[in-house]
Formats: structure tokens, sequence, C-alpha cells
């Protein structure tokens, strides 16, 4: 089974980060223009907090807030699970199951080094078990 440090060299370490201060709306336009569902969120080099979609559904719009007026440390997750790179993907999968979330920082030397979806990990999970059966295909065909 992979590590969440594999997983990263295949995927890249890029963060895309939002500051606590920063407006609702901007932070949604970072995740527009990346393509993503989840900001880090970094005071200075700490991690703070986690924004996702779900919290923008369920804090800002399920509320009538305003994007431009809330700021992101008002509606963000600031209980974060993370993982380092030595976890393993079914690990990672583990926790986001018990935990019902979908996005995890992984640290690494006190900062973040990356970031998982549940996207990345079924993606790798089914790489694998692709893998395994051309091995066993080949093995039966002798």
């Amino acid at each position: 089974m992979r590590t969440v440090k594999q997983l990263l060299d295949e995927k890249g370490h890029d963060v895309v980060s939002v500051a606590p201060d920063a407006s609702v709306i901007d932070a949604l336009r970072l995740m527009a223009e990346h393509g993503i569902g989840a900001l880090v969120v970094l005071d200075g080099s700490r991690l703070a907090g986690v924004m996702s979609e779900r919290d923008y559904a369920r804090k800002v719009v399920l509320h009538g807030r305003s994007s431009a007026e809330t700021r992101v440390k008002d509606i963000m997750s600031s209980q974060v699970h993370t993982v380092i790179p030595d976890d393993t993907v079914n690990a990672c999968m583990l926790l986001m199951t018990q935990r019902r979330i979908r996005h995890l920082p992984v640290m690494d030397g006190g900062g973040v080094a990356g970031m998982l979806s549940i996207g990345d990990l079924v993606k790798a999970v089914i790489a694998d078990q692709q893998e395994e059966i051309s091995q066993l295909q080949q093995y039966i065909a002798g």
C-alpha cells in the first residue's frame, strides 16, 4: 500500500492557502481558480484550519451571511485532522471515513507539506487494485 509521501510525490506538494482574515469570497475565488474544494488556512506558517465548500454552504449560505463581509476564520473548521508522510493511504481513508471529512493536510517538520482529498485516495486505491489485477492475470497466464 502506498504512503502519503509516495502519493504526494506523484500528485505534487502544492498547497493553496488563505489567511484567517481573508474574506470568504476571496477564498472561494482561490478554490475556483485552482479547481479545488478546500483551502488550508494558515496564520503565518501555522495551520489554523481548513475552509471547504461544505463550510461555505453550511455556515454562510444557510445562514444568509455575506461572502464579502464574512471572514474565513468565522467559518473554517479549526479542529483539523492531519496526516504525516509515513501514513498509508488506507490509514487516511479510515480517518476520513470515521471523521466524515474529505480533505487532509499533510504535516511534515511542523509545516504543511501537502493536501489530500478523498478523490486522491480513491484514485490511488483504484490504481493499486488495477496493478494487482494485472499481476494476477500475468501469473495465471504463466
